[in-house]
C-alpha cells in the first residue's frame, strides 16, 4: 500500500502546497501573463502567477484543454479579488510544458542495492537472448533506486486511506467527474504527485489521446527532474514507489504510438526496459510493432 512521504522543509512554492494568502497582487493587464496551472475545473483553473508566490483563480470560457503542470500564457482582461482570492479572466494564447520552470523540489531517489544482469532471468537456457536485452546485459551491473512518492491527503496511519484508489473506484462506478476532481485536488496540493498525472491520463486515454499524452508527459518530465545527465540506474517495478513514474512513462509511450509518432514511442519503450528490465508493463511486446510502423490497436495493451 502506498503511503504519503515525509519531506524536509521546502518552500510552498516549490512543492505546490498552500501559497500566499495575499489577495493584493499587481498584474499588468497590458501584456501577456504566465500562469502555472495546478488544477482545473469546468470554468476555473487554480494557478500560480509565474515568478511569484501568488495564487490566482483563472476564469475563461474554455478550459477543457488545460493540463495541470503546464504553463498557460494568458491575455488578461479583468483582475479582481473575491473571498480572499485573486481572480483573473482572459484568453489562453498558448500552453507549454517546461518542468524546470516549475521550480519544483526533485523527488528523492533512495538507493536499493545493485542489479546484476548475470543474476537476472532472461528466459530458458536454450532460448536466444532477445535483441532488446543485449545492451542491458553488455552494460553490466547498475544501481537500483526507489523514487519518492508524493501522495497528498493519504493518512499514513490508515492503510486503507488512498485518494488514488478512491478516484479509481469513482471512475469504475461511472463518476468520471468525481474521479477527476480527486486527482485535480492532488495536483493542486503538490504537482509532484505523479500518480495523479498518470490517472488523469488514463481517464482521457480512450477518447482524447491528444490530451492524455500531456498528462502523462507532465508526470514523466517532473519525475525526470530527479535524474542527472549521467543517470544510469534502474527504477524496478518491484519497488512500488517507482510505479507512478513508470505508469506515466508507459502511458506517454502508448499515446505516442497511438498518435503515429512511432520513433518517439519506440525510444520510450526502450527506456522503460532500460529502467525496469523485468518489464512488468510489457514494453518488450510492443517494440517490434512500433518499429515496423504498425498502427496502435485499441485493447491490445493494458495500463496498470
Amino acid at each position: 500500500m502506498r503511503t504519503a512521504k515525509q519531506h524536509g522543509p521546502v518552500s510552498p512554492y516549490e512543492i505546490g502546497g498552500e501559497r500566499t494568502k495575499d489577495t493584493v497582487v499587481a498584474i499588468n493587464l497590458a501584456g501577456p501573463v504566465e500562469l502555472i496551472v495546478f488544477s482545473v475545473k469546468q470554468k476555473t483553473a487554480r494557478c500560480l502567477l509565474r515568478g511569484s508566490a501568488h495564487t490566482v483563480i483563472f476564469r475563461t470560457g474554455r478550459l477543457w484543454d488545460v493540463v495541470p503542470g503546464e504553463i498557460a500564457v494568458v491575455r488578461p482582461v479583468k483582475h479582481w479579488s473575491y473571498s480572499r482570492n485573486s481572480c483573473l479572466s482572459g484568453e489562453i494564447q498558448s500552453t507549454r510544458l517546461d518542468a524546470q520552470a516549475l521550480s519544483l523540489a526533485p523527488l528523492k531517489l533512495e538507493e536499493r542495492g545493485m542489479w546484476d544482469p548475470s543474476e537476472h532471468y532472461w528466459g530458458e537456457e536454450d532460448e536466444p537472448i532477445e535483441e532488446w536485452a543485449k545492451p542491458l546485459i553488455a552494460w553490466g551491473s547498475r544501481p537500483q533506486f526507489e523514487m519518492e512518492q508524493v501522495l497528498p491527503g493519504a493518512d499514513a496511519e490508515d492503510l486503507f486511506s488512498d485518494p488514488i484508489i478512491e478516484s479509481n473506484d469513482r471512475k469504475d462506478s461511472g463518476d468520471i467527474k468525481g474521479a477527476n476532481n480527486i486527482l485535480m485536488e492532488l495536483c493542486r496540493a503538490d504537482l509532484r504527485c505523479l500518480d495523479a498525472h498518470a490517472h488523469l491520463g488514463n481517464i482521457a486515454f480512450d477518447r482524447r489521446p491528444e490530451i492524455a499524452i500531456r498528462h502523462y508527459e507532465v508526470g514523466f518530465r517532473i519525475g525526470e527532474l530527479s535524474f542527472g545527465e549521467s543517470f544510469d540506474g534502474l527504477l524496478p517495478w518491484g519497488w512500488i514507489d517507482n510505479r507512478p513514474f513508470l505508469r506515466c512513462l508507459s502511458g506517454f509511450g502508448l499515446c505516442l504510438w497511438r498518435l503515429g509518432r512511432f520513433e518517439e514511442a519506440a525510444n520510450i519503450f526502450k527506456r522503460m526496459l532500460w529502467l525496469n528490465p523485468s518489464d512488468n508493463q510489457g514494453a518488450r511486446f510492443l517494440i517490434d510493432d512500433v518499429e515496423a510502423g504498425l498502427t496502435w490497436q485499441c485493447g491490445g495493451t493494458e495500463r496498470e
